[in-house]
């Protein structure tokens, strides 16, 4: 039975799915997706212009995906339950998708200028920062200091994420109560002046 044109462009985009989690961008090639997808490559060229536009589409998905899970998560009012229900947020998509997790976390190709991951957690970042330079007002701390702290603890999370991700142990829940802990704690004793190690 023959597919229609959005049948089609969707079985690609599940395919390519597939294969960049497994592969990487850099190893997968139009011909194996075309292949796995018992078409021609013209197919291919005809609804994304190519790999880069295929991943494109994938990588979009991916992020608009994670991004409404971390949003729809953020229903607290307290920092420290907002840092928990960010944190479950993260790990509950990586426990769902993790070949779209995989997909995010790859290098993207060199002519990919927005649309990874690195710039998904500098808009996460982004968010956190208003909170944290709330919190760093109350205690007195310079809140010029906030988006510096906010990569931090993205960037924390983000690596316990990936690393989580193969080995799957402990569970994700008492992860991010770890994740929690070192960061809320840490958080809540913080120097407003530390001293640099020299």
């Amino acid at each position: 039975m023959r597919m229609s044109g959005r049948e089609r462009r969707e079985q690609l985009i599940e395919i390519g799915r597939t294969l960049f989690a497994e592969k990487g961008f850099e190893a997968v090639s139009v011909e194996e997706i075309a292949a796995k997808a018992e078409v021609s490559k013209p197919v291919v060229y005809e609804h994304f212009g190519g790999k880069e536009g295929l991943y494109a589409v994938v990588v979009d998905r991916e992020m608009n995906h994670l991004l409404a899970m971390i949003s729809g998560a953020l229903k607290g009012t307290h920092p420290r339950q907002l840092l928990e229900q960010a944190g479950l947020a993260l790990f509950d998509y990586i426990d769902s998708n993790p070949d779209g997790f995989r997909i995010l976390v790859r290098d993207s190709p060199v002519s990919q200028q927005t649309g990874s991951f690195a710039s998904l957690l500098a808009d996460v970042a982004g968010q956190v920062e208003h909170l944290l330079a709330d919190q760093f007002a109350a205690h007195r701390i310079s809140t010029k200091l906030a988006p510096m702290y906010s990569q931090m603890l993205v960037g924390m999370t983000a690596q316990a994420g990936q690393w989580w991700l193969d080995v799957r142990k402990p569970r994700k829940e008492e992860v991010v109560a770890h994740l929690v802990n070192l960061a809320w704690n840490g958080l809540a004793h913080l120097d407003p002046k530390p001293q640099s190690p020299r």
